[in-house]
Order: C-alpha cells, then structure tokens, then sequence
C-alpha cells in the first residue's frame, strides 16, 4: 500500500499542499474551519498515523524517546520494560534506542535529532559535559537518568534517580554489620570522576570510614565494563594474587553474577566464607544460586516520577530528584 503524501490530503480537501504542510508543521496562517476539515482528512486517509494531527490538537504527540547505553544491560533492559509499560498505562508510547556510548550518538539525542515529535526525553548519558548541556538548542523536555546524568544536572536539567552514594554507603554497611573487615569492592572506575563506578566507590569508602575501618588499595579491583565477564575476571584476580578477603561489593548486579561465577570455580562457600552483595535488583537476582542481596534503586518510583515529569501534572525544574533505595536482603 503506497504512503499517504501531503499531496493526497491536499487534493481531497481541495487546498493546495502548502496549506497541508502549514497545518502539519504549525506554520503560516490556515483558517479554522479549513484546519478542522485537513485535521479531519488526515485521520481518515492516515498521513502519518493520527501523529501530526493529534499534536497539532493536544498539543502532544503521545511519544517520549528513551535513550540508554545498552540493551544488553539487564538493569537498562528492566528499565525500559518498566517504563514502556508503566507509559503505556497513561496513554503514550516509547521510542526506545541505544547509544552504545558514542559521542556523536549522544549528541544527537540531545538535541533530539530524527526523533519525530517527541514530547520528552529520557536519557542515560555517558559521555556528555556540561557544556553540552548548556549548549543544547533543543526545547523537549528532558529528563536524565544514571550517574553520569545525575553530574550534569542544573538549574535547566533535571535528573531522577537515587542517592548512588548513599545506597553503596548501605550496602556496605551491610557487609560490616554482618562482620565483614575484608571487603573488596567490585567496579572502580577511577578514570570516570563522574560515572558509576566513583559514585558508588565513594558510598563504599563512607562506609568503612563510619566503621573505623582501614581502606585497603589491593580490596579496590577496577573494571572496564559493568557486566559479568568484567566480574569474574576481578575475583580471578584477587584470588591470583592471594588478596584476602570474606565480602564482596559489586557495583552492578551483572558484575555479582560474574563474581558468583568465579567463587563457585574456585570452590569458595557463599555466603559462609564470602558474603556478595550487587546492586539494581534486577529479576535475575532471586534466582542465582545462592540468591544476591541486591540494592533495589526505584525502578518503579523512578519510572513513576519521570512520567509526572513529562506527561503528568509535575513540571520538571531542574536539579536532581532523589528516588527511595532499598536494601533487598536473600
């Protein structure tokens, strides 16, 4: 079936295409009662879905763009289910995309290119500055997620999620309380002042200070990535170089899975000699053996608030929003 133009439209209300285009686009001058009848026409014959002419009515598109770093994530592919879902339920659809951490790719989106009509903008970033921010000509609203967008929140930015600090400052608590004094912590990422694995290794340092305990620079095992392979490997490591220690901090859920892994090669009792405790909740989770103590960060309040956000009532005015964290204890 051949595509709807502009000029089928013009030719069944019999006004010429400019005046079509004007009334899509929202420009020059269109009388009401011809509006109402090209409105009406693009319905029937489906120029572009019922797109154009909703907006162009409710001054909304019903669309909100979803940007991640990866879907092969668990956590990310969770989130977008979430939030797809929880969307759905207030009558918009998502577009959902990856940005695989490219530069370019991010900027893009930024700035909202080849998105059609979006009404908001859901963005996990992670190589963006506040420069670029600042600089942003595009007026979607948007909404940043992720620890890296959480440093580039401002007066102009808003950013939702929980405190990432604060939430590994429990987790690692909980390790203490549970008698503890050999903790490694699982993802440092010193080279990223602004990422994930410097917030959570700050909650982790906070923690062990409150306790009077020494940090250890051979318990702090850095990553490249956060995912299982990336975890495994640094349990390897601290076995290989005889570093000894009774609890692990992972700093993703992926990262606790890989380490699981290792610990079960290397035939060393969880929780009895090693206690592992992950971060994100993510379903897998209860399903491991054993079950991972997790940190559940609001998947559900998060996806909750950035609908308010966006299509709800709440107007976003910048800073950071903090969402509830929760230690889920198996």
């Amino acid at each position: 079936m051949a595509r709807v133009r502009l000029a089928d439209v013009a030719e069944r209300v019999g006004v010429s295409t400019k005046t079509v285009s004007n009334v899509v686009n929202g420009t020059g001058y269109v009388s009401a009662a011809v509006r109402e009848r090209i409105l009406a026409t693009i319905d029937e014959l489906g120029y572009r879905p019922n797109l154009a002419a909703r907006q162009l009515r409710n001054g909304s598109s019903g669309l909100i763009g979803l940007c991640v770093p990866s879907l092969r994530e668990p956590y990310f592919a969770e989130f977008a289910s979430e939030f797809v879902s929880a969307a759905e339920a207030r009558g918009a659809t998502v577009l959902v995309t990856q940005s695989k951490g490219n530069r370019d790719t991010e900027l893009s989106m930024l700035e909202c290119e080849d998105l059609p009509a979006v009404d908001g903008l859901v963005f996990s970033p992670l190589t963006l500055t506040p420069e670029d921010t600042a600089a942003r000509r595009s007026r979607v609203p948007l909404v940043l997620i992720g620890e890296h967008g959480e440093a580039l929140a401002s007066d102009t930015i808003t950013h939702v999620g929980p405190d990432n600090a604060a939430a590994a400052e429990l987790a690692t608590r909980h390790l203490i309380e549970d008698g503890r004094r050999r903790i490694a912590a699982v993802g440092v990422q010193v080279h990223d002042p602004s990422g994930t694995g410097q917030v959570r290794y700050e909650g982790y340092r906070r923690a062990l200070a409150a306790a009077g305990i020494p940090e250890d620079p051979d318990l702090l095992v850095s990553v490249d990535r956060f995912n299982r392979a990336e975890g495994s490997d640094a349990v390897e490591r601290l076995i290989a170089d005889g570093v000894e220690f009774d609890g692990l901090f992972c700093f993703n859920d992926s990262l606790a899975f890989g380490a699981l892994y290792t610990l079960g090669v290397h035939r060393i009792a969880v929780p009895e000699t090693v206690r592992v405790v992950g971060y994100d909740n993510i379903e897998e989770g209860g399903f491991v053996v054993p079950p991972l103590t997790t940190i559940d960060p609001g998947l559900q309040s998060s996806t909750d608030l950035i609908l308010d956000l966006l299509v709800g009532a709440r107007k976003a005015e910048g800073g950071h929003i903090p969402t509830p964290h929760t230690l889920v204890e198996r």
